[in-house]
């Protein structure tokens, strides 16, 4: 499955994502470090990439067609409560299932949107 990571990912997680198979575009170190959502949205759109996030901003993309869209949302977020809720994520839903589906994993419940 085509990946793209924001920046607030943890590395532990591009590694497992990598491990399990998956195309993870990772944008940190390179020149596209900090580039605005709305290019971060055209490029994840363009290549055809479920985009995983902490940025709730992402959320008002939810009636338009994407390809997925993964939100972490935590009251107390560190790297392995973010890598265990992603992680739980994309072992329930199946590849198939992503495109137009939005998941925002919270502290102890998901929510899920499909676009119309």
């Amino acid at each position: 499955m085509k990946i793209c990571v924001d920046e607030n990912i943890p590395i532990v997680t591009v590694h497992e994502l990598r491990r399990t198979g998956h195309d993870v575009l990772d944008i940190r170190g390179t020149a596209d470090q900090g580039m605005p959502d709305d290019l971060l949205w055209a490029r994840v759109q363009t290549e055809e990439r479920l985009l995983i996030t902490t940025d709730k901003g992402f959320g008002h993309r939810r009636d338009e067609q994407h390809f997925g869209i993964l939100v972490v949302r935590l009251k107390q977020p560190n790297e392995q409560s973010i890598h265990q809720r992603i992680m739980q994520a994309m072992n329930h839903f199946s590849e198939h299932e992503w495109p137009g589906l939005l998941v925002v994993m919270r502290d102890v419940v998901q929510s899920t949107w499909r676009t119309p």
